[in-house]
């Protein structure tokens, strides 16, 4: 006898066998049960989680005779009736799978569809199973909608996918839609362990967490590196071989890694990746291994009490590792590692891009002096300095809100105190300065009377040099105006606004200059030969003619002097120097930039 591959071997053949989709389970259970079956389902998931296997026990389901021969529709069925065996050996006539993968036409499924006018021959319901339906074409998928919406009622639709995105909408609404989750890690190896107990296989726990990490929540994929490990191992599963088989770096370098790193130690990190290339492991696996490291760790430095596996014997040096490493450096490794593995491909040596990412990894680490973390890019005001941040200023009803004000904090420059150190200026109190030839001191705002012995003189800010609030308006270069060029402005400009004109037409009334008009004809310039096409001069002549001025066009290349466009542009910029005179001859402004040296961003100022 052939041997036969675990994955078949084990296939769930009920709903009870079923692992770690118990939402859908539970879902088509309570449906057989209470006979509210529908006549499509739609079953979408990744690879290897149970799509083909649930339409198998659902055929089963419906069509189950019981092991008398007396047997309804069940949730349980018997296995070991006509029908039962029949599904399982996929013989059964009345249960049909298409592949639509290679019968994606529109022929294949109208052949299928023939089918459905016959009644079940052994069977209580026909069952058309078709598998990876996103391959079918949009002709296969008309032919279909209608029988898909009104089928017979001994007729029952099972569809699955990998990719729901690619199914018509159409498609979508006329089914009853599941997603197979992937499996988590620890549901697979629970798994492997009935199975390999069931095969007595002998095997340790390391190795089956190494092939439930492997599989990424396929349960196929499991059991096909588990058949694969054990061809490895000569019919023994242990930690070693397997991580030989599947090239995966062995956690030790991976905490080796993470502790240099929490320590700035570049010298062993750059052996440990030395040590990688050396032994020819995989690049791609020890980010991901680290990856994983981190992950658990951010949950322990978030979460201390956390559920973890007390059986797992990497938990200690990943607690220890998380006391290491601080909260957000870790959150940074973490994200440095996952944009690393998808640079590997673009260097063109995988290991010295795995170099490179871990030296980024220690570049980025905060530097440490004297025992504390150097602040970057963070600006404080020293204990003793003398200058508080100003309060917020109110804003004056004539400032436009589009202007935007920095006023930077100046720092004072250092002056010899005529009192002793020990007399500190009381909080909140006034600073006399000392008066500038021509200039008169402003007086205090506080009434409250000085110290004698608080005399400290400071030096007022000068008037700033670069203010802008003298800038004439005549700097605006005029448009030389005419009577042909108020008549093309304001007609232009009611052409827009009735939206007689759009895209290249009114951009062929704005760029140009009305030069001569005749009761029949008109002469335009324009200075772009791309705008001088016959097309859009016919549109402007439709549009002028609807607007009453029925002319003929005529267009030529030459030097614009005067366009709806230059007017509108002379007036946007007219009124921006209106704006920002307003802004520069407002009191507040001026006082803000003269004494605090503040300065108005540029563009900041927006006419309204």
């Amino acid at each position: 006898m052939s041997y036969l591959v675990l994955a078949r071997k084990y296939r769930p053949r009920n709903f009870t066998e079923m692992v770690g989709q118990d939402h859908v389970v539970q879902a088509l259970t309570n449906a057989l049960i209470t006979q509210r079956l529908h006549h499509a389902y739609l079953f979408t998931g990744t690879r290897g989680v149970g799509k083909t296997t649930v339409s198998r026990i659902l055929a089963k389901s419906l069509n189950c005779q019981g092991a008398d021969g007396q047997g309804g529709i069940t949730a349980t069925p018997c296995g070991v009736c006509q029908a039962c065996t029949d599904i399982d050996s996929g013989r059964f006539v009345d249960y049909t799978e298409l592949d639509a993968a290679s019968n994606r036409g529109v022929d294949e499924v109208q052949a299928l569809l023939e089918q459905a006018v016959y009644k079940p021959v052994q069977g209580r319901f026909k069952v058309f199973m078709i598998d990876e339906v996103h391959m079918l074409t949009n002709t296969a998928f008309n032919a279909m909608l209608k029988t898909l919406e009104e089928p017979p009622e001994y007729l029952k639709f099972v569809l699955a996918t990998t990719d729901p995105q690619k199914v018509p909408v159409t498609v979508l609404s006329r089914c009853l839609q599941f997603n197979l989750r992937p499996m988590a890690p620890e549901t697979i190896r629970e798994h492997l362990q009935k199975v390999l107990h069931q095969e007595q296989v002998s095997s340790d726990l390391p190795a089956l967490r190494l092939l439930a990490r492997a599989a990424r929540g396929s349960m196929r994929d499991a059991l096909s590196l588990t058949d694969q490990a054990i061809a490895f191992g000569s019919g023994v599963l242990q930690e070693a071989t397997v991580r030989q088989m599947l090239g995966s770096v062995d956690r030790s370098y991976v905490f080796r890694l993470l502790q240099a790193l929490a320590q700035g130690d570049g010298k062993t990190v750059v052996e440990t990746s030395e040590a990688l290339r050396t032994h020819g492991l995989s690049a791609a696996s020890t980010l991901e291994e680290m990856s994983g490291v981190l992950q658990r760790m951010a949950v322990l430095q978030a979460v201390p009490d956390s559920a973890q596996d007390d059986s797992d014997p990497e938990l200690a040096e990943i607690s220890l590792l998380a006391t290491l490493m601080p909260a957000d450096e870790t959150q940074l490794l973490y994200s440095i590692c996952l944009h690393g593995r998808n640079e590997l491909g673009l260097a063109p040596d995988e290991y010295a891009a795995l170099t490179m990412v871990l030296l980024r990894l220690l570049a980025f680490k905060p530097a440490v002096t004297g025992g504390a973390t150097q602040e970057k890019k963070t600006l404080k005001i020293a204990p003793h300095s003398s200058v508080e941040p100003p309060a917020q200023l109110p804003r004056s009803r004539s400032m436009p809100p589009q202007a935007t004000l920095v006023v930077p904090v100046a720092p004072v420059p250092a002056v010899t105190p005529l009192v002793p150190p020990a007399a500190v200026t009381p909080h909140g109190q006034r600073l006399p300065v000392r008066d500038m030839p021509g200039r008169q001191t402003p007086a205090p705002v506080s009434p409250d009377p000085i110290p004698q012995t608080a005399k400290i003189e400071a030096v007022m800010v000068h008037e700033q040099p670069d203010s802008r609030r003298d800038v004439p308006l005549e700097r605006v270069a005029a448009v030389p105006g005419s009577p042909e060029g108020d008549f093309w402005y304001s007609t232009v400009q009611a052409l827009i606004a009735s939206e007689a004109i759009g895209a290249m037409v009114r951009e062929l009334a704005l760029q140009s200059q009305l030069v001569a008009r005749d009761s029949d004809q008109w002469l335009l310039r324009v200075e772009r030969e791309s705008l001088n096409q016959p097309g859009s001069r016919e549109r402007l002549a439709a549009a002028l003619a609807t607007a009453g001025y029925p002319v003929s066009l005529v267009a030529e290349v030459g030097r614009v002097t005067d366009s709806p466009a230059r007017r509108n542009a002379a007036m946007a910029a007219q009124a921006q120097l209106v704006a920002e005179k307003i802004v520069f001859d407002d009191p507040l402004v001026q006082s803000l930039m003269r004494d605090f040296g503040a300065k108005i961003v540029p563009g900041s100022i927006k006419p309204v």
